[in-house]
């Protein structure tokens, strides 16, 4: 046993969690080969849509060595962004993890932290934090690091908390204990996400293509018009999808998320339909400056309330 790989383990763990990390898992920095092939067998069949940012630097994504030369383990961390709150039943529906705060700031402020204290606390460490800004396979590191499984959706789910959280990943040179990682789907025979999916983009369990995905369609696709075939199945989405997560049973157990950073903006709680249309550029500029929802830019949301309205 490396007692120093177990003591600095636990000290990341516990400054994490006092950070306001949910859960926090180490997993070994190696090659991830079977990911490698799922992940080129997924391109082939042009299930990225228009992400053509996917194909570059694939060995960057399955290989954490080639991020950070010398690293040795994958420390993996969630963070909750349940809402206490709900939108009025005349808003334009926008996703939970979208309705605070660019989750991109808060967390990468959160690994800094994080990186000065491991340096502070433990010697010199070198490391490198990712928030869904990298080549780096998050939920894969999540099962590895014992963090929950990936259920249907394509999210990761774990009994305690459902999916309503972010991953972050945070590679380093440091030697740590890895935790055991997770083996046991518990999605079981549920198919609910599957069945829900208004769009059919959950093509089988754990694979989904974008091109029907109504995240997709809404924050990603830069298209002057979503693609006819959708019309009538938005279901109100006008930024991004929660009904796969919704609908999983798992979720039930989700909590309210303690982050005054994730306080939802009270537009995305109360704003009409109406009121969106004459909210004009400015003011969807000046309301949105710190949130996820401004990646759409006002001509996306322009387009997306037209199929919603």
């Amino acid at each position: 046993m490396n007692v120093s790989a177990d003591k600095n383990a636990k000290l990341i763990k516990e400054e994490a969690i006092r950070l306001g990390f949910s859960n926090v898992g180490f997993a070994k920095a190696v090659p991830l080969d079977d990911d490698a092939r799922r992940l080129e067998q997924w391109l082939s069949k042009g299930y990225n849509a228009g992400m053509g940012y996917m194909t570059n630097h694939f060995d960057l994504r399955v290989d954490p060595t080639k991020l950070v030369p010398g690293a040795r383990s994958v420390i993996t961390l969630t963070m909750n962004y349940f809402p206490a709150s709900v939108q009025q039943s005349d808003t334009p529906k926008i996703a939970k993890y979208a309705w605070g705060t660019d989750y991109h700031y808060v967390i990468r402020e959160k690994l800094n932290q994080l990186l000065a204290y491991m340096n502070s606390t433990i010697g010199t460490v070198e490391g490198r934090g990712f928030v869904d800004s990298a080549p780096v396979l998050e939920r894969t590191w999540a099962v590895r690091s014992g963090l929950g499984w990936v259920g249907k959706n394509g999210n990761v789910l774990t009994k305690q908390n459902g999916s309503f959280f972010f991953i972050a990943t945070l590679i380093t040179d440091l030697e740590l204990t890895p935790d055991a990682p997770f083996t046991t789907d518990h999605c079981g025979t549920c198919t609910r996400c599957i069945d829900a999916c208004p769009t059919d983009a959950i093509v089988s369990p754990t694979e989904i293509d974008a091109n029907k995905c109504i995240s997709y369609l809404t924050i990603e696709l830069k298209d002057a018009l979503i693609p006819q075939e959708f019309n009538g199945k938005m279901e109100g989405w006008m930024f991004g999808c929660d009904i796969c997560q919704d609908v999983c049973p798992w979720n039930r157990f989700s909590k309210p998320n303690t982050e005054p950073y994730f306080t939802p903006i009270p537009e995305i709680l109360n704003l009409s339909l109406k009121q969106w249309d004459e909210l004009g550029e400015e003011g969807f500029n000046k309301v949105f400056k710190n949130s996820p929802v401004k990646r759409s830019k006002w001509k996306g949301i322009q387009r997306n309330l037209k199929l919603i309205s």
